[in-house]
């Protein structure tokens, strides 16, 4: 069965909510394993088929742990891993594309295989208050996230990939 990896951060919640849409629908077509980006090392991205990065866009960049995961990972795994499927997904306040564009360049130095292009969810959050609550995102933007994980689990599952 394949395997499909998920490494995520999240601050205020909605990166999970998406990682936890996507995780559902990708259990139904591999094997699935998600990992905190804290958690997450070199031997589980040289152990899966095809991954899934999930982070908040902080300040207009991948937020500081997701970048500490790239950067804890980037050399042990470099040159392993060509050609693998990846997909990426977003929590924006305002439009995310700076954070997607930071994590494509790095997954194109591994030499990874876009899957989609990102998903990005705008929580439109603008002021202090609304960036630092806690988030609920809408039924709309978790289906999205579950059609990404089936669709990048069905594609590892039927070596589309």
């Amino acid at each position: 069965m394949a395997r499909l990896l998920i490494v995520y951060h999240t601050r205020t919640g909605g990166t999970r909510q998406m990682v936890e849409a996507a995780e559902q629908a990708a259990r139904e077509e591999t094997e699935t394993r998600v990992r905190s980006a804290e958690a997450a090392g070199p031997d589980e991205l040289l152990a899966a088929d095809g991954y899934l990065f999930a982070m908040p866009e902080n300040l207009a960049a991948i937020s500081g742990l997701m970048k500490e995961f790239f950067d804890r990972c980037y050399y042990p795994v470099l040159g392993k891993i060509e050609g693998r499927p990846y997909a990426l997904m977003i929590c924006a306040g305002s439009d995310g594309e700076n954070a997607a564009r930071q994590a494509a360049r790095i997954a194109q130095g591994w030499r990874l295989k876009p899957a989609r292009d990102p998903l990005i969810v705008c929580t439109h959050a603008q002021t202090r208050e609304q960036i630092l609550a806690d988030k609920t995102l809408p039924e709309d933007a978790l289906e999205d996230c579950r059609e990404l994980g089936a669709a990048l689990a069905a594609g590892l599952a039927m070596g589309i990939f």
